[in-house]
């Protein structure tokens, strides 16, 4: 299998296994992305899932190596996911932390994106190369512009340089970078911060974080998402409320 899937006490880790091809992204791995993506949002006790690579690269975007679909044909099946089933940042519906061990570069940096949170070493690198090989960047052309700046997502969309996880972080790309022995250490402390929040309090944040960023504040606040009603009806914001007046930790049942 091109991606290990494992999950334990809530967590789930989706790990790219192709070191020998620097984790790129064939059909295959693309499809297996997608049902795990699905299979994550199907089982009500995974409450935050971690996406990382094997080796020295986080994800070097898709193979080149592979006789695919041309890029008109890809961009047509991608859907409304984006490369990996996740650059578009619109599922999973719990929250994932990009796990950034090495290079994450076309695709992969998009993936990065399309995480919620990211925890890079202080080796890895990130850039948006496909225009020098006559490609597009297809989500990060439209992603990465609303994470920064006009004049600083151009020059990486313009240019396919490659930015350093220092400049990363800089930027606002990544939450931390660590050196490479402290990258799980780190990780796990984010994981940890996330599994202590009520489920459903975070799966309606997410939605309404990615669902709502077109309308206005007041649009957007009072919108009705159905995640947002269940997660303000549910038995975890009673018990939540009920927690904090007891002085004891909360146990979340997710409903």
């Amino acid at each position: 299998m091109s991606v290990e899937f494992q999950v334990s006490n809530g967590v789930a880790r989706v790990t790219l296994n192709r070191p020998e091809r620097m984790n790129a992204v064939d059909s295959e791995t693309e499809a297996e992305l997608g049902n795990i993506w699905d299979e994550i949002d199907l089982d009500p006790t995974i409450r935050c899932a971690v996406l990382t690579g094997i080796g020295r690269a986080f994800c070097t975007g898709a193979d080149m190596k592979e006789d695919g679909p041309d890029g008109l044909a890809y961009w047509a099946c991608t859907g409304d996911h984006g490369f990996g089933g996740i650059a578009l940042g619109r599922r999973p519906s719990v929250p994932v932390v990009a796990r950034v061990n090495g290079i994450a570069l076309g695709g992969g940096f998009e993936m990065v994106l399309g995480c919620d949170l990211a925890v890079a070493a202080d080796t890895a690198t990130f850039g948006l190369p496909e225009p020098r090989v006559g490609r597009l960047p297809l989500d990060g052309m439209v992603t990465l512009p609303r994470r920064l700046p006009r004049t600083l997502a151009m020059g990486l969309l313009l240019t396919g340089r490659r930015i350093g996880a220092v400049e990363a972080l800089e930027h606002g790309l990544v939450n931390q970078v660590v050196p490479v022995d402290e990258l799980d250490i780190s990780v796990d402390a984010w994981v940890r911060d996330i599994v202590a929040c009520a489920p459903l309090s975070l799966k309606a944040i997410k939605r309404s974080a990615s669902d709502n960023a077109h309308l206005t504040v007041l649009e957007a606040r009072n919108a009705r998402l159905p995640s947002l009603v269940a997660a303000l009806q549910s038995r975890d914001a009673r018990e939540g409320i009920m927690a904090f007046r007891e002085k004891r930790a909360p146990v979340w049942s997710g409903e």
